[in-house]
């Protein structure tokens, strides 16, 4: 009797019939995953939309993010406390409410209040996430993700407005 326990398991590929990964999913040591990235106006809504692999950085993205934005402040957690981001968003004319990282030398002030008001990203966050396609990845190319998170933005933002 032959052992074929060392052999590995026939099964379908993850990739289909092209051979390689599908567009919009990158392969990591802890399997496909993706990140969005939002920047959020003061209504819980969203305004720009990107999508990066999962193991990128916040902080590598944000620029590319604000750019183009005109707003009074921004908002961001400790991941977002660079000194790229703090130049860019006052060269923009934004007030930067970001707590300084723990490991920071000169630790900054920031407005406590305002950086409260932070929720309101969480919370478009929640709305995106309790829509089962968004939250499990259905789509199978990155077009497709971008484009049903755009379709639950504008549900979410037409129940705001009803």
């Amino acid at each position: 009797m032959a052992d074929d326990r060392c052999k590995p398991h026939q099964s379908a590929s993850p990739c289909g019939r092209s051979g390689g990964w599908q567009s919009g999913y990158i392969q990591d040591k802890r399997g496909l995953n993706t990140k969005i990235h939002l920047a959020v106006d003061a209504n819980d809504m969203p305004v720009r939309i990107l999508v990066t692999d999962g193991t990128r950085a916040d902080c590598k993205e944000a620029v590319h993010l604000i750019e183009g934005i005109s707003a009074e402040t921004l908002l961001a957690d400790r991941g977002y406390d660079t000194n790229d981001i703090l130049s860019y968003a006052v060269s923009a004319g934004m007030e930067p409410v970001i707590p300084p990282k723990k490991n920071r030398k000169e630790q900054r002030d920031y407005d406590k209040y305002l950086y409260k008001l932070r929720h309101l990203v969480e919370n478009c966050f929640l709305a995106l996430k309790r829509w089962r396609g968004i939250s499990t990845r259905y789509a199978k190319t990155s077009d497709a993700f971008i484009a049903a998170v755009h379709v639950r933005c504008i549900a979410i933002w037409a129940a705001i407005r009803a």
